[in-house]
């Protein structure tokens, strides 16, 4: 294997090579989520750092304005210099960023090493969905982008594992879990740097529904603009109902045991548990239905009907907050009912819009996801200064009563989203929504 750790293919790899490849933006999307961890160590650093709660706060949130920036700008930089041209450096630049987290000492460096972190991380991370399009032909891209959610979600689980494992045998130190996160990160990256690859600028410009069959190329005669990609008004029907979907997406992965423990008043421990059944069927439907979505090569009426399912729960649980006591297990049966609809709902969506971004152009999918990735962040900041006020205010119920009319609000923006409401007879029947590389 070369040295050279920017390696571009003139063919389309098939079979493993190709899985490899996809194993590998799962990894690296595994590893920057989990660069970007700090939950499990929050209270021994707020301790350690005498900083109130609501510092810490918005500390985050300016670390996480800085990344919605870097999505943004990394995202375009993928199209124009290649994925792995970006990511490799900047995974190994992380790493480095994790070991500078030991030095921390004041509310004022927390802000300097958080912000430098990441603005590196959302720029590495925004050439991870690029990839697995770039190595997932339509007839399996349901399922592929259902594993790389798995990184963002699998991250908390390794955070909380690794700390939990660790902190007791070094003194609760919160300066440890830094330099383990650190050397995971430095190894992984150069495991990861041995074994991606990058498509080559014609390559990235097909639309491949097979390993071995072309739908599409775009025309090279005219050069990939942005301007086409949001000149089309199905984009940014998918930017705003996607939006508005993690309005409670975010909720739960912010707040979901805090929000359990004052409301319910279970303890810390019932709240963890209730939250993990939660992840875990989120994982696990993920991948199921993204296999069921690819089979059917349907992404609109599975991503509603999971849409739908989860603000009937979530309307529950509205109903539930008024109820002066709700056994845990109760609890935890719903949070994995929910957490199963929310998994219906995305991973159809991740297929949608990458290949409704694909028809437009699909030299762009790196600006596509990277407008993603800085929405995404953008609706976190929200989530961190919007959710205290207004739970203060008028409590829990009030706030996902929200968060309920926004779920909701994503099924009339579906409406716009290009692709068949209707299973086509057969796989080969298909054709791109639109033209590549026209505009509206």
């Amino acid at each position: 294997m070369r040295l050279d750790y920017v390696r571009e293919l003139d063919e389309y790899p098939t079979g493993r090579r190709r899985i490899r490849i996809l194993a590998m933006a799962v990894l690296a999307i595994l590893i920057g989520s989990y660069e970007g961890q700090i939950a499990p160590v929050v209270p021994l650093l707020l301790r350690d750092l005498d900083m109130s709660l609501t510092t810490y706060g918005s500390l985050s949130a300016l670390a996480v304005i800085a990344g919605a920036i870097a999505a943004g700008v990394g995202g375009r930089l993928t199209d124009r210099l290649g994925r792995v041209r970006l990511l490799v450096p900047l995974m190994l630049l992380t790493a480095a960023c994790c070991f500078a987290m030991t030095l921390v000492h004041t509310p004022g460096q927390l802000l300097a090493a958080r912000v430098a972190l990441a603005f590196v991380d959302g720029m590495a991370m925004a050439g991870t969905a690029p990839l697995v399009r770039d190595f997932s032909p339509r007839m399996g891209r349901a399922q592929a982008f259902g594993f790389w959610t798995w990184g963002p979600v699998g991250a908390n689980f390794l955070a909380a594992a690794i700390a939990g494992a660790t902190l007791p045998l070094l003194n609760d130190s919160w300066r440890s879990q830094f330099v383990i996160m650190g050397t995971i990160s430095l190894v992984v990256s150069i495991i990861i740097a041995f074994n991606i690859a990058d498509l080559s600028p014609q390559l990235r410009a097909r639309i491949q529904q097979t390993e071995h069959r072309t739908l599409a190329v775009a025309d090279p005669s005219r050069p990939a603009r942005v301007r086409d990609l949001f000149a089309h008004g199905h984009i940014w029907a998918h930017l705003i109902g996607i939006g508005l979907w993690l309005v409670l997406y975010l909720t739960l992965a912010l707040y979901g045991q805090t929000m359990l423990v004052q409301t319910f008043h279970v303890s810390a421990a019932q709240a963890s548990q209730i939250m993990t059944a939660f992840w875990v069927l989120d994982l696990a439907a993920l991948v199921a239905v993204g296999r069921i979505s690819d089979r059917w090569q349907l992404r609109k009426p599975i991503s509603v009907v999971g849409t739908a399912a989860a603000a009937a729960i979530t309307g529950y649980l509205v109903i539930l907050m008024g109820r002066p006591a709700v056994p845990a297990v109760h609890l935890m049966v719903t949070g994995a009912l929910l957490g199963t609809a929310l998994a219906v709902a995305y991973g159809p969506w991740m297929a949608n819009f990458s290949e409704n971004a694909e028809d437009v152009d699909p030299r762009l999918q790196g600006t596509a996801w990277g407008a993603y990735g800085f929405l995404s962040r953008a609706m976190a900041v929200v989530a961190l200064f919007a959710v205290p006020r207004v739970v203060e205010e008028s409590g829990w119920q009030t706030w996902l009563a929200a968060s309920l009319v926004c779920l909701l609000l994503y099924i009339p923006a579906s409406l716009f989203f290009r692709g068949p409401w209707r299973r086509p007879m057969t796989a080969t029947e298909w054709k791109p929504a639109a033209a590549v590389g026209s505009a509206e």
